[in-house]
């Protein structure tokens, strides 16, 4: 299996050259030149597969440059019931009639992030020990991403992270997951700023590619497709959970602001799974909603990016977003390029509704997006807790809200839980005049020491950082 870039460099490598990679050359992401076919004989075998050996059988499709017998004790070493808390790793539950939450959010850092970035850990300890390097990663977070990497990277062999987010923008509980670790291959860095400006830096670095070479940059963010990859197993273990028979469809709802987790997704369905929609749930910063609806994608400011109390999604430019459109262009690496690179840069937008093509977006992909609001989140999670008994945090109620709004007579519809409701807390206490309850291992994390550096938004300063620290 080969990799390509969505901006049409023409260089085609391995899955372990792009692990390691993160960005293209170009500045494009990468995906493979096909996707694999799964037909109904395979889905009926995958059907009543542990999740570890499922994810062994979608990765193995993607990843050839790896023995199997390793892949597959990858795959075991991390899809664990002591990692994940059950046997099922992923375990859905219904809610009411049609609707089902999947819990991706029972690993180390409580959020769906964990899914993937405990097997990204461990895949690149692996390679480095095997090529005896070592990487720097850098990342930006709006919340989960952070967390989800450094409790993956801690005392990795051969790993350093540098993390970017933005200062004071994230919840008090979030902050201190990060920041109280005092692993010495661990820095934070709180920009003075949102979380697109900390995308930026990471994209600004990776596009000096003397200095990503010379300092061996890697990433965690999404815009690594090991990450989305793993991503994609889990629509596999809904999609079971959820039906007793391979010619059923269903729906998925995804809480989205980076396109990364709702990616995958796309992944699976372009793989054969059968997913009748996509439906992306955004919060206040709306534009992908905006996208879906109009065919214009608009990237908003600093000082037009919302803060939220679904804050993991305050997000106006959607990275992973490249990815889909690539494929909604059939593939035109010239036209994705113009569109991302110089287009965005120009203009701030682009505007594809009358493109014939755009229409494909619901009609050959299947999507669909809808919006909710602060007073959207209150009311579904106190109508959750109210009529359900369960508490659900502020980006699955985003999902809750607009999956309700989309669902269709006889599909089962999906939504990707986010993360524990723990993580905001505030927002919990908000709607149900009560606080969530708190895993025994986390009492009292606001109140230990933190190693947090605050920095400017700035790429050149965050590379003179880095270069210190490597030293």
């Amino acid at each position: 299996m080969h990799y390509l870039s969505t901006r049409g460099h023409p260089d085609r490598k391995r899955f372990c050259d792009i692990l390691l990679e993160g960005l293209a050359p170009d500045g494009g992401l990468y995906l493979p030149e096909r996707y694999p076919q799964v037909d109904a004989a395979t889905l009926a075998r995958w059907r009543s597969l542990p999740y570890a050996e499922l994810a062994f059988e979608v990765l193995s499709l993607y990843i050839d440059d790896i023995p199997a017998a390793d892949l597959k004790a990858l795959c075991a070493k991390t899809y664990t019931r002591e990692v994940f808390g059950t046997e099922a790793i992923v375990p859905l539950r219904q809610l009411e009639d049609g609707v089902f939450l999947e819990a991706l959010s029972n690993g180390p850092t409580l959020a769906f992030k964990d899914m993937a970035m405990q097997l990204l850990g461990n895949l690149f300890e692996y390679e480095l020990g095997r090529r005896g390097e070592e990487l720097n990663i850098l990342g930006a977070t709006s919340g989960d991403t952070g967390s989800a990497a450094e409790y993956a990277m801690r005392g990795k062999q051969g790993v350093r992270v540098f993390m970017t987010s933005p200062y004071g923008r994230m919840s008090g509980f979030q902050q201190a997951q990060m920041f109280s670790l005092q692993d010495a291959n661990i820095h934070n860095l709180a920009v003075d700023g949102v979380f697109d400006d900390c995308q930026d830096i990471v994209k600004a670095v990776s596009n000096d590619l003397a200095f990503k070479r010379q300092y061996r940059i890697g990433t965690v963010n999404s815009i690594n497709w090991a990450r989305l990859l793993a991503q994609v197993v889990y629509y596999f273990a809904g999609y079971f959970q959820a039906t007793k028979t391979d010619g059923e469809q269903v729906s998925f709802t995804v809480p989205s602001g980076n396109f990364g987790n709702v990616c995958a997704g796309h992944v699976a369905r372009m793989m054969g799974l059968p997913i009748a929609q996509l439906v992306v749930a955004t919060n206040e910063n709306d534009v992908l909603d905006e996208f879906f609806r109009t065919g214009v994608y608009r990237v908003r400011g600093s000082a037009d990016t919302h803060e939220t109390s679904s804050p993991s999604m305050d997000i106006s430019k959607a990275s992973n977003f490249e990815r889909f459109v690539f494929d909604l262009l059939g593939r035109d690496g010239a036209r994705t390029a113009e569109l991302f690179g110089a287009g965005l840069a120009r203009t701030g937008r682009f505007d594809l509704s009358a493109d014939p093509l755009f229409a494909q977006a619901a009609t050959r992909f299947g999507f669909a997006s809808g919006k909710s609001t602060h007073a959207d989140r209150l009311a579904t999670i106190r109508d959750t807790y109210q009529r359900f008994g369960q508490m659900i945090d502020t980006h699955t109620a985003d999902g809750l809200k607009v999956a309700r709004e989309q669902r269709s007579a006889g599909v089962p519809m999906v939504v990707l839980e986010t993360a524990l409701p723990i993580k905001f807390a505030e927002t919990i206490v908000e709607a149900l005049g009560r606080a969530p309850e708190r895993p025994a291992r986390f009492e009292g994390i606001e109140n230990l020491p933190r190693r947090v550096q605050r920095v400017p938004a700035d790429a050149d300063f965050v590379k003179r950082y880095i270069a210190e620290h490597c030293a």
